[in-house]
């Protein structure tokens, strides 16, 4: 499991998440990539703790999420099972496991401020947070042909992991306003989010 770990995670992590999976006796799956999650967590019939995460992850966001799932089963534990799954129990669970990684030892100087800031009120994924998604993206180990929605100019046109088709229009607050061409309906789609342009 060590060796394993340590093709994942950054090299001073490897240990602490060593002990972490060992102390909450958590059942490790590393597997191929889904498009719609980084990982998930699930208690099976058999009572025991399953997580998964997903093997193209690079270390940074495989660590991040790493720490995500078991603190879904440490909150579980520790508050019961009726809690919201990101609900507040979740987030002081997760900022509490995932202090003594916030350290230059283990993410890069120009991602530390912006894992910081998110973990004041971690999300429900990190992905919705644009600006550390983008910081991570970067050591991703297969840079994409993809675009992400903040970089198109309003009108263009684009096609989503499941082949969908969207325009982009306006943005709200944070999100984007982006019709489906199919339905002409509206939906709302974060920055960050990757897509393939068809025509700008």
């Amino acid at each position: 499991m060590h060796q394993t770990l340590a093709k994942y995670l950054p090299e001073s992590a490897v240990v602490p998440c060593f002990e972490l999976i060992k102390e909450t006796h958590v059942h490790l799956k590393i597997v191929n990539e889904r498009v719609t999650r980084h990982g998930d967590y699930r208690r099976r019939k058999d009572g025991h703790h399953q997580i998964t995460v997903n093997a193209s992850l690079n270390k940074y966001r495989f660590l991040i999420t790493l720490i995500h799932e078991i603190a879904h089963l440490v909150a579980f534990e520790k508050y019961g099972r009726s809690i919201k799954p990101h609900g507040v129990e979740w987030k002081k669970t997760f900022q509490y496991l995932m202090l003594p990684f916030i350290r230059p030892e283990v993410f890069p100087a120009q991602v530390l401020p912006l894992i910081a800031k998110h973990f004041k009120n971690p999300k429900a994924s990190s992905s919705t947070d644009a600006r550390l998604s983008i910081a991570l993206k970067q050591y991703d180990e297969q840079q994409s042909d993809k675009n992400y929605v903040y970089e198109l100019p309003i009108g263009s046109v684009f096609r989503i992991y499941n082949g969908k088709i969207f325009k982009k229009g306006n943005k709200r607050t944070k999100r984007y306003e982006c019709i489906e061409m199919a339905s002409g309906r509206m939906f709302l789609f974060q920055p960050n989010a990757e897509v393939e342009l068809i025509k700008s």
